[in-house]
């Protein structure tokens, strides 16, 4: 069926008139005359068969309808600027991918890794975004996503990376020598927002005596939780995988055990079986695979 949809030259001439509250400063904007955008939101307002536009003598003021009208062109508009500059820079011999991936697994692990991804496919560009929650994969514009095992990607394919298991951290300066094992209680204790009871769940699994677990500062993310203890704020309990070359390098130190149990597990989420999906998710999908059981 053939689409009902005003020119694109209405469409521009409406939401920079309603934007500025005047077809002048519309007109100067689009370099076109008053003249001819009065007459493009005039075809508009007939093809819709709505007034937009209440005229004053000299003056417009958007009416209701033409307000509500207004935002969403401004954002269809606005999506369509980005989705066109998006394709004009694609490579036309190479293939791009669009990944939703929770944001401190994309700063911790996913992005010190995407060099190796890059060197062995050139012709692949990957596209990354924040998703901090679960979301409706199909019709998202997302080729994958990588997140956290939840009952929201049933009816995709799915394809486990990493556990996610907490570690107590906190910087070396904090700790005097002989203390390391019997300082945690006494130490100020970092939070993740979104997890409230961690400390207390922590304490509970390693009979460590915690007098108030719940007691110090909140963050919204873990890369936030890294940083305050990489600037000695305090303990942070963070997954142990975004914390390894911290350790490794003696930035932080852990002298306490790690939780017992697996806090979440990692995910990549597909729309389609992998052996159905495009060749450049194939190939990403197999190199993150990879990329897992190396860690």
């Amino acid at each position: 069926m053939r689409r009902k949809l005003p020119s694109n030259a209405a469409l521009i001439a409406f939401e920079t008139a309603a934007r500025h509250g005047s077809f002048a400063r519309a007109a100067n904007e689009l370099a076109l005359t008053e003249g001819a955008i009065s007459r493009q939101i005039g075809r508009l307002e007939a093809f819709l068969g709505v007034t937009l536009f209440e005229r004053v003598g000299n003056r417009v003021r958007l009416l209701p309808n033409g307000e509500r009208y207004a935002a969403q062109v401004r954002e269809l508009l606005d999506r369509l600027d980005r989705d066109s500059q998006y394709l004009m820079g694609q490579p036309s011999d190479g293939a791009s991918l669009d990944i939703a991936v929770s944001p401190t697994f994309a700063l911790r692990w996913l992005i010190p890794r995407l060099s190796g991804f890059c060197a062995q496919h050139p012709n692949i560009c990957v596209h990354l975004s924040e998703r901090m929650e679960p979301f409706v994969l199909a019709g998202s514009g997302f080729d994958a996503a990588i997140h956290f095992e939840h009952p929201a990607w049933t009816g995709m394919h799915t394809h486990r990376l990493l556990n996610e298991v907490l570690i107590p951290v906190c910087h070396p300066a904090l700790l005097n020598p002989g203390e390391q094992a019997t300082a945690l209680d006494s130490l100020p204790r970092l939070h993740r927002r979104q997890n409230p009871d961690a400390w207390q769940r922590y304490a509970q699994e390693t009979g460590i005596v915690l007098s108030n677990p719940a007691m110090g500062a909140r963050y919204d993310l873990h890369a936030m939780l890294i940083e305050a203890a990489l600037a000695g704020l305090g303990v942070a309990l963070v997954p142990r995988l975004y914390v390894e070359a911290e350790l490794a390098q003696g930035r932080l130190v852990a002298p306490w055990p790690q939780e017992k149990n697996i806090a979440k597990t990692f995910c990549l989420v597909l729309p389609d079986p992998l052996e159905l999906s495009r060749a450049p998710i194939q190939a990403f999908a197999h190199w993150l695979l990879e990329q897992a059981q190396v860690k």
